[in-house]
């Protein structure tokens, strides 16, 4: 397995390259720059790029209602040739509440959007005459929409890869099913190792079928905070807020999808009882009603041989890449962490 970990959104450019050229030569794989209703992720990608040598920098993600496709193909195209071929294209398509509220753009139809958009972007980097007739999307317009001067165009620069890797952050069966088909990589939220193969294995199996037996096999980025060492467990309970958080307030009642993730996993009372503390403004109270049963089943953080077993099922349920948080106070205190996590990695193979 590899190895990536999640950037924040709150800024530090400075900070925040340091660090990854520090976790970089430590031997991380891939960083993921977040992109919520703060900064871009572009522009940090770019300096990233500029900033390191090996790495893949990854939108962890771009929502899909915030750009055009050809946009997007444009944008990641650009951090790839910074990058000389480093760039991943992640996408998602958030929520209503920041698309209709911070963006305000109508949400609709986002498995058929991500669909048409991964064709689209796939087209632009080939250098293909754009056209384009889609449910959501067409290129050029007809002559009767707009002006009707619209005229089918290919990208004028050259792209360093004619197809940079798509990577879809994607929760409901048809959304998993679309992603296992036509992305290069998949970003599920709160994987279970022992429930998460239960949950989505019948959409991946479905996607899968309708898959281009010449793309290469989805590469799937799960995992959770990383602590290794005696004495550890009570920073397990670090993370309940960020989980109280999705599970309770990312989102409204009837259309919060982590909630729905979490309720499916068996946690039906639970994701209930979360969110009704949360938007009650019981953020603590919500925080510590998620149970200790989905907490150490899907942490990393205790003993050696506890994180070993688990990495081993995140493995076996199919995860080829970790998605990790690194735990330190300092930054040789995460470097030190990963360095104990690679050397976990390798000896299971």
């Amino acid at each position: 397995m590899k190895i990536s970990t999640q950037l924040g959104y709150s800024g530090g450019f400075h900070e925040t390259v340091r660090e990854v050229q520090e976790l970089e030569r430590a031997g991380l794989d891939l960083v993921w720059v977040a992109e919520a209703y703060g900064f871009d992720a572009p522009s940090l990608m770019g300096y990233l790029a500029a900033k390191t040598e090996t790495v893949r920098i990854a939108s962890g993600i771009l929502p899909i209602f915030t750009r055009t496709p050809t946009l997007l193909a444009m944008t990641a195209a650009g951090v790839d040739a910074l990058s000389n071929g480093r760039a991943v294209l992640g996408l998602g398509a958030s929520g209503p509440q920041v698309i209709e509220g911070f963006h305000g753009i109508p949400y609709d139809a986002p498995v058929t959007r991500t669909r048409e958009i991964i064709q689209i972007c796939r087209k632009v980097w080939k250098k293909e005459r754009l056209e384009f007739e889609g449910r959501k999307y067409k290129m050029p317009l007809g002559p009767d929409e707009g002006l009707g001067l619209g005229k089918a165009l290919k990208m004028i620069t050259h792209p360093v890869r004619d197809e940079v890797p798509i990577a879809v952050a994607s929760l409901g069966t048809k959304s998993v099913e679309m992603t296992a088909e036509l992305a290069d990589g998949w970003l599920p939220v709160f994987w279970h190792p022992e429930k998460a193969p239960e949950r989505w294995g019948p959409a991946l199996e479905a996607g899968r079928k309708k898959r281009d037996p010449g793309r290469a096999p989805l590469e799937v980025f799960a995992g959770s905070a990383v602590g290794i060492g005696e004495g550890l467990e009570r920073m397990r309970d670090f993370g309940r807020p960020m989980a109280a958080l999705y599970i309770g307030g990312m989102g409204a009642r009837g259309k919060n999808f982590y909630n729905d993730v979490f309720a499916s996993y068996g946690y039906e009372e639970e994701a209930k009882k979360i969110q009704d503390l949360y938007l009650s403004g019981q953020k603590q109270a919500a925080a510590d009603a998620i149970p200790d049963s989905f907490i150490n089943a899907t942490t990393l953080i205790g003993p050696e041989g506890f994180v070993k077993d688990r990495l081993v099922a995140l493995r076996e349920s199919g995860v080829s890449t970790l998605n990790v948080a690194l735990t330190g106070n300092e930054l040789s205190d995460r470097v030190e962490t990963l360095d104990k996590l690679r050397n976990l990695v390798e000896q299971i193979g």
